[in-house]
């Protein structure tokens, strides 16, 4: 559905059929995942209160804000910013000077790439200084109601009502904003049910929110409906999206490249099919752990947040 400018950021009503930090962005995911030590959503937020946000410029009017969260984008323009991702709550203050600093452009849209908290907890701060909620309408659903994840035996309250998408959409919506035309579009189940991805035409700066872990192992949440196999349909989506020369923004990881995002389903595509051939033959998920069947692969992808035998926990499981 192609909707124009003022209906996109000013309508509250349900649209259907829109590198510098790889590892430290993702402190909320860091550690003994298996050990409860304390408020995990405290901790995660008391580490973004002092990150700095570092901006890089990708276009005449799109910046990479790269902070204490997962990555974000801003493009500027009279016809106000339209960010994406709006970090921890407590990088607020960090992410406003970031955005005072690329000019005095007023507030418009804020859209989220999913629900998970490092993208999202800065929502109802980013609302109060003018921007407009945008999301896949699962967004809204997910962040509306207390969620667990039971990865981290992390438990998150409901999102207050300021946090939450006013706009939201089902499969597409395609906007025209500050001389650009904007795709967001829906994936099927990947990294979570809520999944977009947004693609600026005329800059030919694509953000894929957590559907891309730029060089090493990703999260996949089962709990909210992520499977290995999603994940790879979701890569193979944007890589016919993707041109040669596209800028590529992963939910966490340096800015990539489609042949790098090529080789993230390339790794994925070989993990799954190895492990369903162990599961199929009768391995428990215990047996196909101790096999080690990323071993070949750990010295490139097994250098972030997450241990490739969680990795494989967690293909097993979702495969």
């Amino acid at each position: 559905m192609a909707i124009d400018r003022r209906r996109f950021l000013g309508m509250g009503l349900t649209m259907g059929a829109v590198a510098a930090a790889p590892r430290s962005a993702m402190g909320w995911m860091v550690g003994q995942a298996a050990a409860a030590t304390g408020d995990r959503a405290a901790q995660m937020r008391a580490g973004a209160a002092s990150a700095p946000i570092k901006t890089t410029k990708l276009y005449d009017n799109v910046y990479l804000l790269q902070g204490a969260g997962g990555n974000m984008a801003v493009q500027t323009g009279s016809e106000g910013k339209v960010l994406i991702d709006s970090s921890f709550s407590t990088a607020v203050p960090h992410l406003k000077e970031a955005l005072d600093a690329l000019g005095k452009d007023p507030a418009d849209a804020l859209i989220n790439t999913h629900w998970h908290i490092d993208h999202t907890d800065g929502n109802e701060g980013m609302h109060a200084a003018g921007f407009r909620i945008c999301a896949h309408s699962m967004t809204r659903e997910r962040l509306s109601k207390p969620a667990l994840m039971k990865l981290f035996n992390m438990a998150l309250p409901a999102s207050p009502v300021g946090a939450l998408p006013a706009i939201t959409f089902d499969d597409t919506m395609h906007a025209w904003h500050n001389g650009d035309s904007l795709d967001l579009v829906h994936f099927d189940p990947a990294h979570t049910d809520t999944d977009i991805y947004i693609h600026f035409h005329n800059a030919d700066v694509l953000h894929l929110g957590d559907t891309w872990f730029n060089g090493f192992y990703p999260f996949i949440d089962e709990g909210s409906g992520g499977t290995i196999g999603g994940m790879i349909a979701a890569d193979e989506k944007a890589l016919a999206v993707a041109g040669a020369q596209t800028k590529i923004i992963p939910g966490h990881g340096p800015l990539g490249t489609k042949a790098e995002l090529q080789a993230f389903r390339d790794m994925l595509s070989t993990v799954r099919d190895r492990v369903a051939t162990l599961k199929k033959a009768g391995a428990s998920e215990a047996e196909v752990v101790a096999k080690k069947p990323t071993a070949d692969l750990d010295a490139v992808w097994g250098k972030g947040s997450f241990a490739a035998d969680m990795f494989v926990g967690i293909a097993y499981r979702t495969v």
